[in-house]
């Protein structure tokens, strides 16, 4: 595109979005706890829902790392009356998809379906079914356990595994964000632990229901009921514990990778918190720009240091991680170390320049209606707005929010949320 066009879209982005940007986004809880969020959307005879547990990692007791994504695994491999195949082909038959995930906050069951009723209705009922009897067979647990240790095996040979790992072990030293799973826990597994992580885990009260899709909300509220229905009662869960900040440490792991993979950061950022928008917006100009951005300039363009270097926030229920990565040769990796550290200092002190903060703000809205342009990209902000407790109009606002964001605001919010003394390195590869 020339950049008169370029320039062009930036204007309309910057002149339209700004009054309503976002879905209208309707809240309510059902009569047995679960927190319900839905967009009606007929655009499509298209029906996504997803459920969030509170039954990520930091959910794990200790010496029971990796049962949160054993049991995620496990959850929809055997139901009452139904096998796994069977289950699969329940979902095929009327074209449904079943998908999710575990991370540290959370675990997700999400699914596609067509919105007409003989297509919605049965894809729903093993959607409820899942919910309500998975059964964990002693043979399915078997073969998925060891999987999940045939898989650990394989990815601790790589440096960018081992690298994440220590990263994370060193910003979180005695807090379940830093806890993962190794061959041995996951092989201390039993099924009787996946069944009580479930149970403990997997309850009404600790569900976010997200419903986006070709329904009314009266057909949304009975869905939601009966998905909800099917869950057990139990008490509200504490919450995740806030992590201390680490001192400033570096840690350098020998391995005979060819590069080497540099890995900076420290827990810096929570859902919810006002700094967000200043710090999303100068992350962008420092790493999260790609090849606009400072790091890839310095360290990439003019020095040949990194072929790609990035950085980026990643919020969670409690400070998440603010982070640089880079791969490099193993004779640059100190030089490239040093180089980066200069920028991030530089960064820090000075902010971005205000053509870098210009440049930030308008890609950032004008590439955020990409990010609700189908029903999957709706559920998942919608998913993240109810499980973090976001308000409403989080997405109306977001590009105000970022419009608003000043270089002194920058500053300020980097400031409080990336202090050097608190930096964590790790090498992995490095001579």
């Amino acid at each position: 595109m020339n950049p008169l066009k370029l320039l062009l879209c930036f204007s309309v982005a910057l002149a339209v979005p700004l009054a309503h940007s976002g879905p209208t986004i309707e809240r309510w809880q059902t009569t047995s706890g679960a927190r319900v969020f839905f967009v009606e959307n007929h655009a499509l005879p298209i029906l996504d829902v997803q459920v969030d547990f509170a039954a990520g990692t930091a959910r794990e007791r200790e010496g029971r790392a990796g049962v949160a994504a054993l049991t995620r695994e496990l959850i929809a491999l055997g139901v009452a009356g139904m096998d796994e195949t069977q289950i699969a082909s329940r979902l095929a038959d009327v074209g449904a998809r079943l998908s999710g995930g575990v991370d540290m906050d959370r675990a997700s069951l999400t699914l596609r379906t067509l919105s007409m009723a003989d297509k919605r209705a049965p894809a729903l009922d093993v959607l409820r079914a899942i919910l309500s009897t998975p059964q964990f067979p002693a043979d399915v647990f078997d073969r998925e356990k060891a999987r999940s240790v045939a898989a650990l095996k394989e990815a601790l040979t790589r440096p960018e595994t081992l690298a994440s790992r220590a990263f994370w072990s060193a910003m979180y030293p005695s807090h379940p964000y830093g806890r993962y799973a190794t061959p041995e826990s996951v092989s201390a597994l039993e099924r009787v632990d996946v069944v009580a992580f479930h149970s403990a885990n997997y309850t009404a009260p600790r569900a976010t229901v997200a419903i986006v899709g070709d329904l009314s909300r009266t057909q949304a509220e009975a869905l939601a009921e009966e998905l909800a229905a099917a869950l057990p009662p139990a008490p509200g869960l504490a919450a995740i514990a806030v992590p201390e900040l680490p001192a400033a440490s570096e840690q350098r792991i020998s391995h005979p990778a060819q590069q080497a993979h540099l890995l900076l950061g420290l827990p810096a950022l929570k859902r919810g918190d006002p700094d967000f928008f200043a710090l999303v917006v100068g992350n962008y100009s420092l790493g999260g720009g790609g090849f606009v951005s400072r790091l890839m300039k310095e360290v990439r363009d003019k020095r040949g240091l990194a072929y790609s270097v990035h950085s980026y926030f990643l919020p969670l229920a409690q400070p998440g991680p603010f982070q640089i990565g880079l791969q490099t040769k193993k004779a640059q990796a100190d030089d490239a170390l040093k180089l980066t550290r200069e920028v991030l200092q530089g960064f820090l002190e000075q902010g971005p320049s205000e053509d870098e903060l210009q440049a930030a703000k308008q890609n950032l809205i004008g590439s955020f209606p990409l990010r609700l342009d189908s029903n999957r990209k709706i559920l998942d902000s919608v998913a993240l707005i109810g499980f973090y407790r976001l308000p409403l109009d989080y997405l109306d606002r977001y590009p105000e929010n970022i419009e608003q964001v000043s270089v002194a605001d920058v500053k300020g919010a980097f400031s409080r949320h990336v202090r050097p003394q608190h930096l964590v390195t790790v090498i992995v590869g490095g001579e």
